[in-house]
C-alpha cells in the first residue's frame, strides 16, 4: 500500500503538478477566469430577478399570498423582465469587457481602452442590425465562445501592433486621454477591416454570423460537458490537483465556466418559456451537490471531528466547522490535514463523485428540480441548492443526502486517523512523563 502511495505521489508530483501549474498560470486561463468572475455579480442579480419573476408556487395555488405574487409577476412581466434582460441578458458584453482587462494586464496596455476594444469587436459581430434594430440573441449565453474568442484577439492584436510601433504617436505634451485615443484609432480600425468582412464572408456563405457558426462547431461540445463523465473527469481533476496542494477548483472553472453559463442560459429561457430543464451540470450543481462545505465535500467531515476523541483533530473542527459552512475548507484541509495525508486520498476523491452520481441521476430522474439561477459559491448548501432551482425544496433533500453519504464514507478514515493521533498523543505524554521524573 505504502509503495502504491509513493508512486502516486511520485506522479502527482512529477507529472501532474508542474502541467497543472502551468495550466493555471496560462494567460489565456487566468483571463477567462478574471472575466468570468467580473461578470459574476451581475448574473448573480439577474438570476435573482428571474426567480422573483416566476415565483415557487404552482399556478392552480389557493394560497391568497401565492395567487396575488403570481398574478403581480404576470400582469408586470415585460417590466420585471428589464433588469434580467440587462444582466444575465448581456452577460457576454460583461464577459468579453473582464477577459480583454484581465489579458492587458499581461501585456502591460490600458484595462478600460482594452476592454472597450473587446466591446466594440463582440458587438460588430454578435449584434447584427435586423429591421433597423440590434439583434440581441448572442448577448447572452449563446454568444459566450464568440466573446471569448473576440476578447483574446482584439487584445492580441493590439498588442501585436503597439509592440510593432504601428500606431499615431503624439508629443509629450499632448493630454495622456487625448494621446491613448489616437493611439487606439488603429487597432480600431484593425478590427473592422478584419472582422467585419469576416463576418460579411461566413454570412454569405454558410447563411450564419460568426457567434452562430461557433456555436454550431462547440454544440458537440456543449452536449457533452452535460454528461456524468465529464462531471466526473472534472470532478476528478480538482481533487487530485487540490490533494497535492493545488487550487484546481480554479482550473476546472476557468475550463467549465463557458459551457455552464451556455447551459445555464438555455435553462433560464426554457422556464420563462414554462418549458421543462433540459441541462444538470451548470454552476449550482457543482457548487451545493460536490462542494458542500467546500472542495472534498467536508463540511460532514468537520461535524464529525467536532466530537473526535484525539484533541488536534477537535481543534481543527473548532476552527472549520464555521467556514464549512459558507464552503470555506481551508483550515480543514491544511489543519487535519487532508492534502498529501495517505488516509484521506481515497474519500477525498471518492465522496465528490459518488455524490455527483447520486445527484446527475436524481436530476436525471426528475426526482430533483434543476438549476435556473447563479447563487454566490459561499451560499451554504441545502440554502443555495434551494435558490438555484427556484426555491424548490428537492435540493434540500438532495443536499442532506449527499452530506449523509459523505460522512459515511469519511468516517471509517477518519476513525483510522483517529487511532494513529491518538497513539501519537500516548507517546508523547509518556515520553514527557519520563521527562518530568528525570528532572525531579
Amino acid at each position: 500500500m505504502s509503495t502504491l502511495y509513493a508512486k502516486l505521489i511520485s506522479l502527482i508530483e512529477h507529472k501532474i503538478t508542474p502541467m497543472a501549474g502551468a495550466v493555471g498560470q496560462q494567460k489565456y486561463v487566468t483571463s477567462i477566469r478574471d472575466g468570468f468572475i467580473t461578470a459574476l455579480p451581475f448574473m448573480i442579480v439577474g438570476s435573482f430577478m428571474l426567480v422573483f419573476i416566476f415565483p415557487p408556487f404552482s399556478p392552480d395555488t389557493s394560497w391568497g399570498f401565492a395567487r396575488a405574487w403570481l398574478q403581480f409577476s404576470l400582469n408586470h412581466r415585460e417590466a420585471l423582465m428589464l433588469p434580467f434582460h440587462f444582466s444575465m441578458g448581456i452577460m457576454t458584453l460583461f464577459i468579453a469587457v473582464g477577459i480583454a482587462a484581465s489579458l492587458a494586464k499581461h501585456h502591460n496596455l490600458d484595462p478600460l481602452t482594452s476592454g472597450m476594444l473587446s466591446l466594440m469587436a463582440f458587438l460588430l459581430v454578435a449584434a447584427p442590425l435586423k429591421d433597423g434594430q440590434i439583434a440581441t440573441d448572442y448577448l447572452s449565453g449563446q454568444g459566450i465562445f464568440t466573446a471569448i474568442l473576440v476578447a483574446i484577439y482584439s487584445t492580441e492584436l493590439y498588442a501585436f501592433l503597439k509592440r510593432h510601433n504601428v500606431t499615431i504617436r503624439l508629443p509629450p505634451e499632448v493630454p495622456t486621454g487625448v494621446a491613448r485615443s489616437f493611439e487606439i484609432l488603429i487597432p480600431v480600425l484593425a478590427i473592422v477591416v478584419t472582422l467585419h468582412p469576416l463576418n460579411l464572408f461566413i454570412e454569405a456563405e454558410l447563411g450564419m454570423i460568426i457567434p452562430e457558426a461557433i456555436m454550431s462547431l462547440v454544440k458537440p461540445l456543449v452536449a457533452a460537458s452535460d454528461t456524468l463523465p465529464a462531471i466526473l473527469l472534472s470532478v476528478l481533476v480538482c481533487q487530485v490537483l487540490w490533494f497535492a496542494g493545488i487550487h484546481g477548483a480554479l482550473i476546472v472553472t476557468g475550463i467549465m465556466n463557458p459551457f455552464w453559463m451556455a447551459n445555464l442560459s438555455v435553462n433560464q429561457a426554457a422556464m420563462a418559456a414554462g418549458q421543462a430543464i433540459p441541462h444538470i451540470y451548470v454552476q449550482g450543481f457543482w457548487d451545493h451537490y460536490l462542494l458542500i462545505g467546500g472542495v472534498g465535500s467536508t463540511l460532514p467531515l468537520a461535524l464529525m471531528l467536532l466530537r473526535s476523541k484525539a484533541v488536534h483533530l477537535r481543534t481543527i473542527g473548532r476552527m472549520g466547522v464555521v467556514p464549512g459552512a459558507f464552503n470555506i475548507n481551508e483550515p480543514i484541509l491544511f489543519g487535519a490535514p487532508i492534502i498529501m495525508n495517505p488516509l484521506f486520498f481515497l474519500p477525498f476523491v471518492l465522496v465528490p463523485m459518488v455524490n455527483a452520481t447520486l445527484a446527475y441521476f436524481a436530476l436525471k430522474l426528475d426526482l430533483v428540480s434543476r438549476v435556473v439561477s447563479m447563487t454566490p459559491w459561499t451560499t451554504p448548501a441545502p440554502i443555495g441548492a434551494s435558490w438555484a432551482a427556484n426555491w424548490t425544496f428537492s435540493p434540500v433533500i438532495m443536499c442532506f443526502i449527499c452530506m449523509a453519504m459523505s460522512a459515511v464514507m469519511y468516517f471509517p478514515f477518519l476513525k483510522a486517523y483517529e487511532k494513529q493521533l491518538l497513539d501519537q498523543e500516548k507517546e508523547n505524554l509518556a515520553e514527557h512523563g519520563d521527562e518530568a521524573l528525570q528532572s525531579v
